[in-house]
């Protein structure tokens, strides 16, 4: 489990200004929220996320008739129930786009074809919606070739999220980052009700396997070694104890001068036992 996290200093516990909120909402039930999603996600929210708290979980609070923020989380603390899993989804954050941080997949195709017959095994712990792994798996097909055998673990924390990763389906103005040749090659374009829509193709979609993943949890379902990690703008959400546990999780499921590409904001420099610099934002396994 993550460690225990330093607290910033307590709240007052009065109420925070609920003018035109449908639900009243006080630093006390910020505070239990904080509390919750850390120990259930390792998830370090900030002091300054409380209207952001208030929007995404009110929804919840109407999806199971609570009539209070107190109440909700009181309820929630006595279940186990799916619940839990609408929670977390309310509180993760999924920012990502086909081929973001370009130089991260010229990075990755340098290095797959260093071995073009494989066989690659390779894990994206940040699916989100998909558009990652996707970007992973068409820089694997490219640089391999036919011959090339390669496989990706694609997982996330928000089941949601994830079900749209494994549908890959997309609309067509999301997919600015493929090339021409990349959409021939991995795309379906769809046709009347579908029209506006861009589905990936077959081949790709079976060389990924998509599966929950929470990162502070010690049930890692994996059982080979990975040769690459993708582990992008992930550890921000994190604080110092989690992110060194984290890392640490991932350097045992990595083989020995294995390559982790993390997020531009990201510096594990206080890691060097585990990980070292070997371009931007690019570490190798120790």
């Amino acid at each position: 489990m993550a460690a225990v996290r330093e607290r910033s200093a307590p709240s007052t516990g009065g109420s925070v200004p609920t003018q035109n909120r449908e639900f009243t909402w006080t630093d006390r039930d910020f505070d239990r929220v904080r509390e919750l999603i850390y120990q259930r996600a390792g998830i370090d929210l900030q002091a300054g996320k409380h209207a952001m708290v208030y929007s995404r979980l009110s929804r919840r609070l109407r999806e199971t008739g609570h009539s209070s923020f107190a109440e909700y989380l009181t309820w929630l603390e006595r279940t186990d129930g799916p619940e839990w899993q609408e929670f977390v989804n309310a509180l993760t954050t999924n920012l990502t786009s086909f081929f973001r941080e370009q130089h991260h997949f010229e990075i990755l195709a340098d290095l797959l074809r260093q071995r073009p017959a494989g066989p690659w095994n390779m894990w994206c712990n940040a699916a989100s919606t998909g558009e990652e792994p996707y970007s992973i798996v068409m820089t694997a097909a490219e640089a391999l070739g036919n011959g090339g055998k390669f496989k990706l673990s694609a997982s996330d924390i928000d089941s949601k999220v994830l079900a749209t990763a494994a549908n890959g389906v997309y609309r067509a103005d999301a997919i600015k980052g493929l090339s021409q040749a990349q959409l021939q090659r991995f795309c379906l374009r769809g046709k009347n009700g579908n029209a506006g829509l861009v589905r990936m193709r077959p081949e790709l979609r079976s060389a990924i396997d998509f599966l929950s993943v929470n990162l502070i949890r010690d049930d890692w379902p994996f059982k080979d070694p990975f040769d690459v990690v993708f582990c992008r703008n992930v550890m921000i959400y994190f604080d110092g104890p989690t992110q060194r546990s984290v890392l640490e999780r991932i350097h045992r499921v990595m083989k020995p001068g294995a390559m982790l590409f993390v997020g531009h904001a990201e510096n594990f420099s206080d890691s060097r036992d585990l990980f070292t610099l070997r371009g931007k934002t690019v570490y190798e396994r120790r």
